[in-house]
């Protein structure tokens, strides 16, 4: 099974993503875990350091295609291998991806996400979109020591936000796959979310191979 975790930035989706390998791991039991991108064609991640840097693509269709690429290779090489060994959850996966699109090109992330869900091998059976709000977000950011990324300033934050809204109903209608919805604002909301994912780990079927 795989579990994605999406969001915007500080909705808490490490400390989720954390707190289920933390368990998994004391109850002896494998969990896999796996970033956004594969990073494996040259072209590709170049385009895509640039998006995540805030420049948009020479054109919408040329992000959208390396986008696409990265994803397929990351389903082949790196999905695939870790799904047969188990569980594995990702930290950002296809949403995010697609929120990035639409907000760098002004494009509908409806769009985005049917492109991006056509590589079925990657299509999480589980996405929690962590729907923290983004003031508690921007405090969070605040308590880091690392640099301000692109995308953590306010207004850019409360966009992806609503961005990221309309890509899981989206990515409902487009796959038929759920998505989990619920701030991760204090230790209850990360007890629930931690419970509600352990429960669906624990009884996904055994691993398949992808197509």
């Amino acid at each position: 099974m795989l579990l994605a975790l999406e969001g915007i930035a500080g909705a808490g989706k490490s400390t989720l993503r954390d707190r289920l390998l933390g368990v998994t791991a004391a109850d002896n039991r494998v969990l896999g875990h796996i970033g956004q991108f594969s990073w494996l064609s040259l072209p590709a991640t170049r385009t895509i350091i640039g998006l995540r840097a805030g420049r948009p693509a020479a054109t919408a269709e040329h992000a959208v295609a390396a986008a696409r690429l990265d994803l397929e290779l990351h389903a082949r090489h790196n999905l695939a291998p870790a799904l047969s060994l188990g569980p594995v959850v990702a930290d950002r996966l296809t949403l995010s991806t697609a929120c990035l699109l639409a907000l760098l090109h002004n494009r509908p992330v409806t769009d985005y996400v049917k492109q991006l869900a056509s590589v079925k091998a990657a299509r999480a059976e589980l996405t929690v979109l962590l729907t923290t709000a983004p003031e508690l977000c921007r405090t969070r950011l605040s308590h880091r020591a690392t640099a301000r990324r692109f995308g953590e300033d306010p207004p850019t934050a409360a966009r992806l936000a609503d961005l990221y809204e309309q890509a899981a109903t989206a990515w409902t209608d487009t796959t038929g796959l759920p998505v989990l919805r619920h701030p991760c604002t204090d230790e209850p909301d990360l007890d629930l979310l931690t419970a509600a994912c352990l429960d669906r780990l624990h009884n996904a079927a055994p691993p398949t191979a992808r197509r």
